[in-house]
């Protein structure tokens, strides 16, 4: 039996870094979901099913604001995976800034900033994973 982690080089402060920021951005991700489930069932009534909520978060304009969540999540997990190049400090320093840009509020905004802000003033499970993500980014300033 071999040891991967034996093979494996160490990882980069830089990719530590942002592993913990994508971790903290998953959980992030899955309780806005969570929360935006919970309001969309108290409009419309309960949704039966996970396939019925994943064709909801897919296709239905309620959900359509969490996409961006979404794709940032997707471009760090691409960056992380990247054998060549690898994933360089100046690109996990990119992909911070584009989270942190991405989670900024707005109470008069529109699209995503606005939504955000109704779910942090909503749910404080909302607020604790956001608290998470943010020690996180101060942490990268």
């Amino acid at each position: 039996m071999t040891n991967e982690s034996a093979s494996s080089p160490p990882e980069a402060p830089h990719q530590g870094q942002l592993k913990a920021l994508r971790h903290a951005l998953l959980h992030l991700h899955k309780t806005l979901m969570d929360s935006e489930r919970t309001a969309y069932e108290a409009v419309f009534g309960t949704v039966t099913s996970n396939q019925r909520f994943l064709e909801l978060l897919l296709k239905d304009p309620w959900f359509a604001w969490l996409h961006s969540i979404s794709e940032l999540i997707v471009l760090i997990d691409e960056a992380m995976e990247a054998v060549d190049p690898p994933l360089s400090p100046a690109d996990a320093k990119k992909l911070t800034e584009q989270v942190r840009s991405l989670l900024k509020t707005s109470e008069s905004g529109i699209g995503f900033e606005k939504q955000y802000f109704d779910a942090l003033q909503r749910d404080p499970d909302v607020v604790l994973a956001h608290a998470d993500v943010a020690k996180l980014l101060k942490a990268k300033k």
